[in-house]
């Protein structure tokens, strides 16, 4: 490297060693667009001498070809490394440096600015110790440095460095900076900060960076790197309570038995007992296995297999955790999530909810607020877009284990994946479990689904009838359920309508409605199929996630997805209740066909020709299903 002669053997082991022992701080550089983020870590690096002769050959070269500083060294360039950033003189992407002082190993995240990569910005956050929030001298405190330090302190970041940054452009005035530094201060107030040090700057001329500078004479506080150098971070995850996610079940034959995972906290010895907090099920750790061979202990980060002394039931996703001290285990917990997706949350909707090597069905419940970032005002929504924040509640699939974030980041945060696209669409912070679920237990009783089918001489089920407006769908089922009736089968029929002028008259419909329209409906016909009847669901139900939710909610074989296929340009010829004529006309908002997106089927159980099939014939296609798989 730059900074270090050839040296001999002997002071490499040294070297190697003194690397060794010295402590690691995380931190992060955030704010507003152009306040000289990457600039002020190119600095670092550049004084802190830590670049290879080719980096500053290549650094030389691109500062005179893509630069901003006249054909000087344009320290910026050393992190914004994508060809777009280098266009446009911007930071798109979180770019990760590491660097080392005499005193410490650093790894910092330099993250982007615009407003339209908050969710890069929290990915760089989310394993920070210390914020540096840089603030343009001649611009003050803006709204995205608002919006960042309010995402840090979500993070549960609670050291924050206030670069006034820029400050050479000022005259290095004192005003200046008190003015930033009182006006800072007065925000962040309301944030839960632990510490902020307020440091004039200049990143470009390297004022107070490495050391004091006799620019700011009537600045007595510490250099950027001294403070990076000494301030104190709670880094202790070995005296945090015993967790570990388990991520594979080790079994290379039949005489041995491991669960392996990397230690999110705390430690653990030969002898202790632990307990898998979503069954109840304790044991005692019998061997403590590693690579290089077994340990008496191990401590938080390493990756270790356990080998217990019971053969109990674990499985990947499981967490294990010390008896004295248990995580929460729950189905229902409230969380700040932070929205990551062009597309909107919406409530209700089922979402991949990914928790350390756990994975379950999750959605949100109730989106009590989101919050406005410039104001931290709380302000009532029923969705979220693109970057905005919320408090929500969450209901899961299954009980899972947890920690309040603010007790342990590792075990306290999870993220969202789209259930079609894989996409990660979310990340969020957990407040805590919400106990009402422990106040409610299934009540057993003698006459069950089976008993009151078997009666009815008929099996308990689902028509989900589903189509564009117009398509011939309600026409269809009505006529099913009269050749049913017929037969002396019991049934009942849900239709989209009838249902939203009694159980679903409170809601519209948006995106976020309609999800809530379905999974209402759901819910109601699972409690017809659990009375023994066949229920007929007549309902457009748009979205494939919602009619994929409908069916997870019965038993397999019980839902039959019925698909009215007729073309757009048909039911509009159709148009009993001139719907598409308001709709083309801009009098009714969010109308499925035209201006609200429908998701055709992709495995429907029946598929009915709605432009060619009469009535009477789809309906004895679909009685004919029903005896041919037995139904009836």
């Amino acid at each position: 490297m730059n900074i270090h002669a050839q040296q001999t053997p002997a002071s490499v082991e040294e070297y190697l060693k003194a690397q060794e022992s010295k402590g690691m701080l995380r931190f992060i550089t955030c704010g507003s667009v152009d306040d000289g983020k990457s600039t002020l870590i190119g600095r670092l690096l550049w004084d802190s001498k830590m670049l290879f002769e080719d980096q500053l050959a290549t650094l030389a070269a691109e500062s005179k070809r893509v630069g901003t500083q006249g054909g000087n060294i344009d320290y910026a360039l050393l992190l914004d490394g994508l060809q777009a950033e280098r266009e446009q003189g911007i930071t798109i992407d979180v770019a990760y440096r590491f660097f080392a002082t005499d005193k410490r190993k650093f790894i910092v995240a330099d993250t982007p600015g615009h407003e339209q990569y908050t969710r890069n910005m929290v990915t760089g956050a989310s394993t920070a110790d210390v914020a540096i929030i840089l603030v343009d001298a001649r611009k003050g405190i803006l709204t995205q440095t608002q919006r960042h330090s309010f995402l840090v302190s979500l993070l549960g970041i609670r050291k924050v460095v206030l670069a006034v940054n820029k400050m050479d452009l000022m005259d290095y005035s004192e005003t200046v900076f008190e003015d930033i530094r009182s006006s800072y201060e007065a925000f962040a107030n309301q944030l839960g900060f632990d510490e902020i040090m307020a440091i004039p700057l200049s990143a470009l001329e390297g004022d107070n960076i490495i050391a004091n500078s006799e620019n700011t004479p009537w600045y007595s506080g510490p250099a950027l790197i001294d403070y990076l150098e000494t301030v104190q971070i709670d880094q202790d995850l070995d005296a945090k309570p015993f967790r570990m996610p388990v991520q594979w079940v080790n079994r290379p034959n039949l005489d041995f038995r491991g669960f392996s995972g990397t230690i999110a906290s705390g430690r653990v010895k030969v002898g202790d007992g632990i307990v898998v907090p979503a069954s109840g099920k304790t044991s005692t750790v019998k061997r403590i296995v590693t690579f290089d061979g077994d340990l008496e202990e191990a401590f938080a980060g390493q990756a270790v297999t356990l080998v217990l002394e019971d053969e109990i039931d674990i499985s990947r996703g499981d967490m294990l955790a010390g008896l004295q001290d248990r995580p929460a285990c729950a189905d229902q917990f409230e969380a700040k999530l932070v929205w990551m997706s062009e597309e909107d949350l919406l409530p209700g909707r089922n979402y991949i909810l990914k928790l350390g090597t756990s994975t379950t069905t999750g959605r949100v419940s109730s989106l009590k607020y989101k919050v406005n970032v410039n104001t931290l005002e709380h302000v009532a929504s029923k969705t979220l877009a693109l970057n905005e924040i919320g408090i929500c509640n969450f209901a899961l699939d299954k009980p899972i284990a947890f920690d309040p974030y603010a007790d342990n980041r590792q075990t306290g945060s999870f993220i969202l994946i789209d259930r079609f696209s894989n996409a990660t669409v979310a990340a969020g912070v957990i407040d805590f479990p919400l106990r009402r679920a422990d106040n409610i237990h299934w009540q057993s009783v003698d006459i069950d689904k089976a008993t009151r089918s078997e009666q009815k001489s008929q099996k308990a089920s689902v028509l989900w009838f589903t189509g564009l407006s117009g398509s011939g769908k309600s026409t269809i089922a009505n006529m099913v359920e009269k050749k049913l009736h017929a037969l002396g089968k019991h049934t009942y029929l849900l239709d989209g309508d009838n249902v939203r002028h009694g159980l679903n008259k409170d809601l519209g419909f948006t995106d976020a409605d309609r999800v809530e329209n379905i999974r209402r409906v759901g819910e109601t016909a699972k409690l017809f199929v659990d009375a023994g009847l066949i229920s007929l669901v007549s309902f457009i139900s748009p979205f494939r996630s919602e009619r994929q939710m409908a069916r997870g909610l019965l038993e397999e074989g019980e839902f039959i997805e019925v698909f009215v296929d007729t073309p757009l340009e048909v039911c509009e010829e159709r148009d009993i209740k001139g719907l598409y004529a308001k709709a083309r006309a801009g009098e009714i908002k969010n109308f499925t066909g035209i201006d609200s997106a429908y998701e055709r089927p992709e495995n429907a159980e029946i598929i009915i020709d709605g432009a060619t099939t009469s009535v009477e014939q789809a309906a004895d296609n679909i009685i004919a299903y029903l005896k041919e798989n037995r139904f009836i």
